[in-house]
């Protein structure tokens, strides 16, 4: 709580409040406004680059009551992180008012994510007796785009791309009205001066109500239509009918990737999936995210929106235009899928829509620009707890703290897939919202971009930049080269110490911590490709504890797209024969022979510890994965198949003992899941097993280490983590042993979190170094 000041001689008073956290579009000067005008008290509020100002005047009984509730009864979307308190003296002012905002003062800028839109927007919206009547745009001071609208900060309209939109002089007078929900509500519009709906197709183009009216006829007709959102273009098209799922599927050459899909309201999500109770709070949550739902048996959903998978990802409608598609195509569901072609980034500036050319039949657009793109957030129920899978719209920008402060400000780059970055600035992080794989080169380009963008909006000139050790990823070559150019300060961090650091940083963990990193590829310090870590030590340093054992990955990273080589060197290394699996019936001799040759002559082979890798193998043993067309794919196979069937028992495992670390070593995984296989067990069954498996070996590494090192904290992270039933049954098993266990709820465990682990093991470097920056 605030200090109370002693009182002065009069009972005129006058303090200045410093007020920093998320308090820029979330209707906190109305909020304040109407605070300070119901104590009676004079002065203003306004919004500077590192938060707000506030100056109040009048009695000291009401600057202290006011100060109280300005921390205790402001509205749900604010966050106020810090308070400056200060004398002013008196001006004898006669009321309280909002200033324009000003581009000054220390701090760090903090901006609000999009927020879905509010009841009371939506009651107006089907209101007919309202203004804003089916207005597709309609918002309020508690709702509405934020991030991906917002040019330049402090957060006004000038700033943002509503600033082409002149307010009518209704809109002018809601804005200018202290009792109004629309006060200083920067995205306020109308129909009458709002942004407008046109549907573009070959030859026409209509406008206003008729286009949404067209849209709504093409989708029920089986047209695929390309929706202009908050954040970017959605290919749209109806989730139940299964030509039109697989022609976008070919348009979009995403041949089984899985789509998401959007339903009116929760019931109709529970016709689609089963839902928990914190399933439906993620749902309704004013950040709207994709959720994954394990999907009803008769859902009516076509089979090839996701293919061969038990969990559909589903979303309510975030936007009055969504809003209104749903309510005027009543109980449809609505595939809601990223707007690009595969690997590409979501187009969002109108003048982009020729890369969308030959997907979409007709085009839902309208003349609001949205100045950042943004995907949306997905993210899934794991033992009662959601797990982030993609931070994105609704969550970023949303900040964290770190234990011990940055010694100068800092640029996090993350790494090559599901990129991320993040500015620090003393213990102030912002990571940005997810930013694709950086394999396309238009994907790097929107990578940098969005650097720029942030580094403009949040105020924050790097002196340094922190970057994944893999010399290859487009993200360190960045650093490098800006590094080059401009000799600013650059450090290199190990990819699972990243990983491992981020959960560290979500629960202010000062460490010593076992971390159990999981993922498909990280750079190592000796050079290998790791993934199957066990690490022990803290933020600023950590030792290698614990691996998976070393196998081939004949043809480096072709292997990680044709599961079938993963399995054919486990099966190598076990000494298990090739000719008595069904893969010496699946694929072609010769080129299991070249695989062969990889190993004899090692050549083009490199070494990895890889769990992820292991996934693959597993999957092409039990033929449900011989190649793949995204990251993960094999892994999801086996999670669905396992999701299929209860647990019984686990395959046998080995460990080893090589110097100071323990090796986990696999061949009678692999023997034991070869001859189940060739027995005929029912692939769900192995994939239960193994999973088994990898909850043993987990529980037992960690024993081991904590017996020579004391340490009862374990940190789950790496992309293996997003895995439901591996963090569960691993986080319970771990709890029955007495162990303390930490997984991931702000940032994802996959390679979305390693821009804030990187970020804290620069800071705790420099502590270490008595805070000077490396």
């Amino acid at each position: 709580m605030l200090q109370s000041f002693e009182r002065a001689a009069t009972t005129q008073c006058r303090r200045s409040i410093t007020v920093t956290g998320v308090v820029q579009g979330v209707g906190f000067r109305p909020f304040v406004h109407r605070l300070a005008s119901r104590l009676s008290l004079c002065g203003f509020v306004k919004n500077w680059t590192g938060g707000a100002l506030i100056e109040v005047e009048g009695e000291l009984a009401a600057i202290d009551r006011f100060s109280a509730e300005l921390q205790t009864c402001q509205p749900s979307l604010i966050e106020i992180d810090g308070l400056r308190v200060a004398a002013q003296r008196p001006r004898g002012e006669a009321q309280f008012r909002i200033e324009a905002s000003e581009d000054f003062g220390a701090g760090v800028v903090v901006v609000a994510p999009d927020i879905a839109t509010c009841d009371d927007c939506l009651r107006e919206l089907f209101d007919s007796e309202d203004r804003r009547y089916r207005h597709p745009f309609i918002s309020c001071a508690h709702c509405g785009p934020r991030l991906t609208i917002m040019v330049d900060a402090p957060y006004d309209r000038a700033r943002t791309t509503m600033a082409r939109f002149a307010m009518c002089d209704a809109c002018h007078a809601e804005y200018e009205d202290p009792q109004d929900r629309r006060f200083h509500a920067q995205p306020i519009a109308c129909p009458a001066c709002g942004p407008r709906l046109q549907l573009l197709e070959p030859g026409a183009t209509s406008e206003c109500r008729d286009a949404l009216a067209r849209s709504v006829d093409a989708l029920c007709a089986g047209k695929i239509v390309a929706v202009k959102g908050i954040g970017g273009y959605h290919l749209v098209c109806d989730a139940t009918d299964d030509t039109v799922v697989r022609e976008l599927r070919r348009r979009k050459m995403r041949d089984d990737k899985p789509f998401a899909v959007m339903v009116a309201d929760v019931a109709g999500a529970d016709a689609l999936c089963e839902v928990s109770a914190v399933e439906r709070r993620a749902l309704t949550s004013p950040t709207r995210p994709v959720v994954l739902l394990r999907r009803r048996v008769d859902s009516a959903v076509a089979d090839a929106v996701a293919p061969r998978h038990t969990l559909l990802g589903v979303m309510l409608p975030y936007t009055p235009l969504q809003h209104l598609l749903l309510h005027d195509m009543p109980d449809r569901t609505l595939v809601m899928t990223s707007g690009n072609r595969s690997d590409e980034p979501i187009v969002h500036h109108d003048g982009d829509l020729k890369r969308l050319s030959g997907i979409p039949d007709f085009v839902l657009t309208h003349d609001r620009p949205i100045h950042l793109r943004c995907d949306d957030s997905v993210v899934r129920v794991v033992a009662g707890a959601v797990l982030p899978v993609r931070r994105a719209r609704g969550e970023a920008p949303r900040s964290f703290r770190l234990r011990t402060p940055l010694a100068c400000p800092t640029l996090a780059l993350g790494g090559h897939l599901k990129a991320a970055v993040a500015f620090g600035e003393g213990r102030h992080v912002v990571p940005s919202h997810h930013l694709g794989d950086l394999d396309d080169y238009q994907a790097y380009r929107a990578y940098v971009e969005a650097i720029e963008h942030y580094q403009r909006l949040f105020r924050i000139a790097p002196h340094r930049l922190v970057h994944d050790l893999h010399p290859d990823y487009a993200s360190s070559r960045y650093a490098l080269e800006r590094a080059g150019a401009t000799a600013i300060g650059i450090m290199a961090v190990q990819h699972h110490h990243a990983h491992m650091a981020s959960c560290m940083a979500e629960h202010g963990l000062a460490g010593p911590v076992i971390g159990v990193c999981f993922d498909g590829t990280g750079w190592g310090t000796d050079g290998a490709i790791w993934g199957g870590e066990f690490l022990l030590g803290d933020d600023r340093d950590v030792r290698r504890a614990g691996h998976l054992d070393y196998v081939a990955m004949p043809g480096g990273e072709t292997a990680i797209r044709e599961p079938w080589r993963m399995a054919l060197a486990h099966l190598i290394h076990a000494g298990e024969p090739i000719g008595r699996t069904s893969i010496a019936r699946r694929i072609d001799a010769d080129r299991i022979g070249t695989v062969e040759k990889m190993f004899e002559r090692n050549f083009n082979a490199p070494l990895t510890s890889s769990v992820g890798r292991l996934f693959d193998a597993v999957a092409a043993l039990v033929g449900v994965c011989d190649h793949v067309t995204y990251e993960g794919q094999a892994a999801m196979a086996l999670e669905s198949l396992a999701s299929q069937v209860p647990p019984d028992w686990a395959y046998p495992f080995a460990l080893l003992a090589p110097g100071d670390r323990i090796v986990v070593d696999p061949r009678p995984l692999i023997r034991a899941i070869s001859a189940d296989a060739r027995d005929g067990i029912v692939p769900a069954i192995i994939a239960r097993r193994f999973h088994s498996t990898l909850v043993d070996i987990v529980a037992t590494v960690c024993d081991r280490v904590r017996a020579v090192s004391g340490v009862t904290a374990v940190v789950l992270s790496g992309g293996v983590f997003v895995n439901g039933i591996l963090a569960r049954d691993v986080s319970d098993q771990l709890a029955q042993r007495g162990f303390r266990v930490y997984r991931h709820q702000g940032v994802p465990p996959n390679d979305g979190g390693l821009c804030l682990g990187q970020l804290a093991i620069a800071a705790a470097r420099d502590a270490a170094a008595g805070g000077e920056a490396g």
